[in-house]
């Protein structure tokens, strides 16, 4: 159930500001009775109407998480043709992916129709983590986990502090795991070399509370209905909460 101005908003015939007057003036209804109070909630089955002219409600939203293959480039198209994210979803209904994920970078990435949720989830107000998986080039020495941690300079600014942890390392390589909520281009890595070491590989493990699981990669699922709610109370309680 969602509430009737947010509706009709959706289906373009109005902002919702606009609608929610379109409503106190009496110009709407729902299964033929004239609706005036805000905030009334209605259905997918229900049928709407403005001024007697039937509303085609928008495309219904779909929520995906796919695990991302490296070679695949987190856009809907490529004017050089390289793979897109896009070939691992359906076609239709149309979705979008939510932030991007590097050509060679791997691992969860969310793929929606939902614009508004989307918006909300890449403000950086909305300070949603994302957990990477790195494995970096050496050993990666408690001084540098310290900087990432604090927060390192780069050509953009300064980075906000990083939860980071060391999972193992050998004379060659150090497997580690740090978590952002910013969204910068190539952040990750930018970090790395910031600090003094090459990230060989990079995979999203996580994205607020949604993990890959099972899902193999190349694969995607939808997301489930109590997924949605959670994402959806995480995008409010950001947008409400005292900075």
């Amino acid at each position: 159930m969602e509430r009737l101005q947010k509706v009709l908003a959706a289906a373009g015939v109005a902002s919702r500001r606009k609608c929610e007057e379109i409503i106190a003036t009496g110009r709407v209804s729902v299964n033929g009775q004239i609706i005036t109070a805000q905030g009334f909630k209605v259905g997918p089955e229900d049928e709407l109407a403005v001024d007697g002219k039937k509303i085609e409600r928008a495309e219904t939203h779909v929520y995906y998480i796919l695990n991302k293959p490296s070679g695949y480039i987190s856009t809907v198209s490529d004017t050089h043709r390289r793979h897109t994210v896009m070939e691992l979803v359906p076609k239709e209904p149309r979705v979008y992916p939510v932030g991007r994920l590097d050509l060679d970078t791997q691992g969860l990435l969310l793929l929606t129709n939902d614009g508004e949720l989307t918006n909300a989830l890449l403000h950086p107000s909305r300070e949603v983590d994302k957990v990477y998986r790195v494995v970096a080039v050496g050993q990666v020495t408690d001084d540098a986990l310290v900087q990432l941690a604090s927060g390192v300079e780069l050509e953009d600014g300064m980075t906000a502090p990083a939860k980071v942890r060391r999972l193992s390392m050998t004379p060659r390589q150090t497997v580690l795991e740090i978590t952002i909520h910013q969204g910068r281009k190539r952040q990750v890595k930018r970090m790395f070399a910031a600090v003094g070491f090459k990230v060989l590989q990079l995979e999203r493990v996580g994205f607020a509370f949604l993990t890959l699981g099972e899902l193999k990669r190349g694969h995607f699922r939808n997301l489930t209905g109590e997924e949605v709610a959670r994402l959806k109370s995480i995008a409010e309680k950001r947008r409400t909460s005292p900075r």
